[in-house]
């Protein structure tokens, strides 16, 4: 029984009641209006002053329905009355109730039912919240022994005392009436002021960008660090083998051009992931290839290059990325074959951009499939239209080769 009590009164100890509440009130707020300017509506007797109410603005509502920032009115307002709570961003995406303009017509439709909808639920409760307080107030009189006789409502011309029993049913009527209205608002908000499907299919598509923008930045992190710390690596042990003052002090110069480029790199991505940065630092392209060249011997290898071609002209997207597919074969060939001489080949015309990597296979060669480098350089590029291939060639070496299509990126 204690469990039953619990749930009727729950209701209302929730301010979302009362709020739903006052959503309907203000329903009736409009034909109030209308009653003003149409004559005579309010000398009208009983329930012909509600009816009024809930007629005369019927016209305006539909003509209002029509305006598209009517519809954001309205879900500012249900999300604040009906689903009350935190209204941050997250917070109000997780109502259901959208807040953009009507973009179509069948959104206006929408908006024109939801208006209509609110003056049928809000006009009767107003009807109720005004009227069944008197009826209780009448009961309370007639139990007094006074006869009663109020506007609206059939008169009381016995009054008895066991009209105090039903003192309280008006009041548990409109309460039960207000709890069961505003839930019906809200759920009927969910489906009238809901985001269309072109408003979800942008959420989507703004959500699947942000996923793409977190995978591209996880990779160049993958594919910035990852190189520092094995030209890093390389040169520390290099310098311990080696035992010369000389030496070692060139390769602490190269471990500090590295981390120093990997800082630059790490402190961009970050940049990307904070809001406040309109325009983050620029990302190094293939016009910047000679500093990865150089990080290589830096790191021992001999590395033979041939680069040729406008590459400082070639469109951003490929260059950045060419750049970056560049680093990963030359990262991969430090981590898996040591210093080893390398080939390197960038080629740029008028159709395609070439990168082409090329080294002597180790001794103990690492599985090609292990870690995310190789697929993350099939990944972008393919993501530009191209594709890259990896592994031994006829010649006994390992090669990476990439073909970027670029005639309809200009």
């Amino acid at each position: 029984m204690s469990f039953s009590l619990s749930t009727v009164f729950r209701p209302l100890t929730r301010a979302v009641t009362y709020t739903r509440w006052l959503h309907q009130l203000i329903a009736s707020v409009a034909g109030t209006l209308a009653g003003f300017v149409h004559g005579g509506t309010f000398r009208s007797t009983g329930m012909e002053v509600w009816l009024w109410i809930a007629v005369l603005p019927v016209p305006v509502l539909l003509a209002a329905a029509l305006i598209p920032a009517v519809r954001r009115v309205e879900g500012l307002q249900a999300q604040l009355l009906l689903t009350p709570g935190p209204q941050g961003p997250e917070e109000r995406a997780g109502t259901g109730i959208s807040t953009s303009p009507s973009l179509s017509w069948r959104d206006r439709g929408r908006t024109a039912g939801w208006l209509l909808l609110r003056l049928a639920v809000g006009v009767p409760v107003s009807a109720l919240t005004v009227q069944l307080p008197v009826l209780s107030f009448a009961f309370l009189q007639a139990a007094a022994g006074h006869r009663t006789h109020f506007r609206g409502l059939p008169a009381i011309d016995a009054p008895h005392g066991w009209y105090a029993l039903l003192v309280p049913l008006p009041l548990v009527v409109l309460l039960a009436v207000a709890v069961w209205a505003g839930s019906l608002m809200a759920a009927a908000a969910g489906r009238l002021l809901g985001p269309s499907a072109a408003e979800r299919l942008a959420v989507l598509e703004a959500r699947t960008e942000r996923i793409l923008e977190h995978n591209r930045l996880a990779q160049e992190l993958h594919d910035s660090i990852g190189h520092a710390l094995t030209v890093t690596v390389l040169q520390a042990g290099a310098a311990r083998a080696a035992g010369s003052p000389e030496f070692t002090d060139r390769a602490l110069a190269a471990v500090e051009e590295t981390g120093r480029q990997a800082l630059t790199d790490l402190e961009r991505a970050l940049r990307l992931l904070r809001e406040d940065v309109p325009h983050p630092a620029a990302r190094p392209v293939l016009a910047d290839a000679e500093r990865l060249l150089e990080s290589a011997r830096a790191a021992g290898s001999t590395v033979r290059a041939e680069l040729s071609g406008p590459l400082a002209a070639l469109p951003g997207p490929v260059s950045r990325e060419g750049y970056r597919m560049v680093q990963e074969a030359l990262t991969n060939v430090l981590r898996h074959a040591g210093p080893v001489p390398v080939s390197v080949r960038i080629a740029a015309d008028a159709d395609a951009l070439e990168l082409e990597v090329r080294n002597p296979m180790p001794a103990s060669p690492a599985p090609a499939a292990v870690g995310r480098g190789l697929r993350g350089l099939r990944e972008r590029a393919a993501l530009l239209g191209g594709k890259a291939v990896a592994g031994p060639d006829e010649d006994g070496e390992w090669r990476v080769h990439a073909r970027l299509p670029l005639a309809r990126l200009r």
